[in-house]
């Protein structure tokens, strides 16, 4: 009986043992897939100063570009670009992909094609078939239609002092807009122009990272998304949501200020039948996305076309995209 007793106890430990020891990994699983959306710089970390742009030009091979983006406890992807950043000589294909994590507060790089390390706002690496070492300066893009002012005729739907021109609109951080909101003004063929923030969220991916919209005539959206360093997909920043990709993938690093210029030009009817597709010219921080594209119709969640002016809406996906200098002029 009492080595009954010892056998149960035992396997009671064990049990116990067991129990505590899949708690403590359900806690590491917790943390390590902790979804954070930071909004300012002052508290995002150690990675936040590690991710970004950086940019060399070699001797007789001109620039190279690279991605660093971050995902989160340390680690990053890291994208060596031939030719120069995206919209600065990047033909959108040249591309090397890297690991990087830190290791004892040093950030290593490592992958089959190179290794190096990012300290000190640059991204040192080392090919391994040419032994060709390049030393990478941390940049910080603007875009070049960033603060731009509305011209005379303007409607100005946002420019701090409140959220009087929007349906739902409130002030944040002092002197920014909210999302998931409409305007209250209604629109059919306009210029647009939108600045837009996104929060630093590297624990998440693909939807989940800095998700909201621009939608036209609250018909079509104009995807908001931090795919910084993505594929540049329909549904990725600068993307008329499933049905075009941006040209190139324009997108900046998160809590960097972006722009959106759009021209727009609305569908027209007769008799009550539509005898021509609204029509979309898009710039993404300076950088032409969308050439004139035909708008194959209302993207997801947009109202159904008609032959009427619509609100600009600014979609909430449950993350802390806010905005900022946001006009329109209405073309005649």
């Amino acid at each position: 009986m009492k080595k009954a007793w010892l056998m149960i106890f035992a396997v009671g430990a064990l049990s116990i043992a067991m129990l505590d020891a899949h708690s403590q990994d359900k806690k590491e699983e917790k943390k390590k897939t902790t979804r954070i959306a930071v909004t300012d710089e002052k508290e995002a970390g150690p990675d936040f100063q590690v991710q970004g742009e950086y940019v060399l030009t070699i001797k007789d091979r001109g620039k190279v570009g690279a991605q660093v983006i971050a995902r989160g406890d340390g680690n990053f992807v890291v994208n060596v670009l031939a030719g120069g950043l995206p919209g600065e000589g990047w033909d959108g294909k040249s591309k090397t992909v890297l690991n990087a994590k830190t290791i004892d507060g040093k950030v290593i790089v490592d992958g089959k094609d190179g290794s190096g390390e990012i300290s000190n706002g640059k991204l040192r690496l080392k090919e391994k078939e040419k032994s060709l070492e390049l030393d990478f300066e941390r940049v910080l893009r603007k875009s070049p239609t960033l603060g731009a002012k509305p011209p005379e005729g303007a409607v100005v739907l946002f420019d701090g002092a409140n959220a009087d021109e929007w349906n739902g609109g409130k002030l944040v951080e002092g002197n920014l807009l909210n999302n998931g909101i409409t305007s209250k003004k209604k629109f059919k063929d306009h210029i647009l122009h939108v600045e837009f923030r996104l929060p630093f969220m590297p624990f998440s991916g693909g939807q989940g990272r800095g998700n909201s919209g621009v939608y036209l005539q609250n018909r079509y959206e104009l995807q908001v998304l931090d795919s910084f360093g993505l594929k540049g997909l329909n549904n990725e920043a600068g993307g008329i949501y499933t049905q075009y990709a941006p040209t190139i993938n324009a997108c900046f690093p998160p809590l960097s200020w972006q722009t959106y210029d759009i021209d727009f030009t609305a569908a027209r009817y007769a008799d009550g039948k539509k005898v021509s597709p609204a029509r979309a010219t898009v710039t993404h921080n300076g950088i032409l996305v969308q050439d004139n594209v035909e708008l194959k119709g209302p993207t997801g969640g947009g109202q159904p076309e008609a032959d009427t002016p619509g609100p600009i809406q600014l979609q909430n996906h449950g993350d802390p995209v806010y905005f900022r200098n946001i006009w329109v002029v209405e073309k005649k």
